[in-house]
């Protein structure tokens, strides 16, 4: 007996709900319309592949495909996206300073970025509490410190957004006026 062959199919062409496969078909009428290189064409791919397996929680599958796409991708902003969706990969699943580490490389391509800004904030309030939870006082309020600082940044690009976090800069007396108003 012949042992089967067995070929990846790419997630795109495996996508089982409505939703995925309006994204691809989509996604892909961009791709043909869109006057750019081939390279990139292959690297928006990989990257709509990792964000399809990344909403499935296939993490691994979703790295694999972000770490493709951040191979061929060459303009700062669309790696800037990349990086940052690495790093919610990471921080779902507990790994926070490979989190942080790919956030900070997303802010440095692309400085305005809230939502990397923001989720940093919450790695650091994490953190703290667990440092005020085992009584470190010191490292709470390094960390707490440092959460102030990026939703602060957060707030400062995006004024109507994070109010819950707002409201912590309040309460905790860590927010300057110029932020909170």
């Amino acid at each position: 007996m012949a042992t089967p062959v067995t070929t990846t199919m790419a997630r795109s062409q495996r996508n089982d709900n409505f939703i995925d496969k309006s994204f691809t078909v989509m996604a892909d009428l961009i791709l043909k319309v869109l006057p750019t290189d081939r390279r990139s064409k292959e690297a928006f791919a990989y990257y709509r592949d990792g964000m399809s397996a990344q909403a499935d929680g296939e993490y691994a599958e979703a790295m694999e495909n972000f770490a493709e796409a951040l191979r061929l991708e060459n303009d700062p902003n669309d790696r800037s996206w990349i990086l940052y969706n690495m790093g919610l990969v990471h921080s779902s699943n507990g790994e926070h300073r490979q989190a942080l580490e790919h956030y900070e490389q997303a802010l440095a391509l692309n400085a305005k970025m809230p939502q990397a800004l923001n989720n940093i904030a919450v790695i650091y309030h994490h953190l703290g509490n667990q440092a005020e939870q085992r009584g470190e006082a010191d490292a709470m309020d390094r960390y707490y410190s440092q959460a102030a600082e990026y939703w602060t940044r957060a707030i400062r690009l995006a004024p109507n957004n994070y109010l819950e976090a707002q409201n912590w800069l309040k309460t905790s007396g860590r927010g300057s006026i110029d932020v909170l108003i």
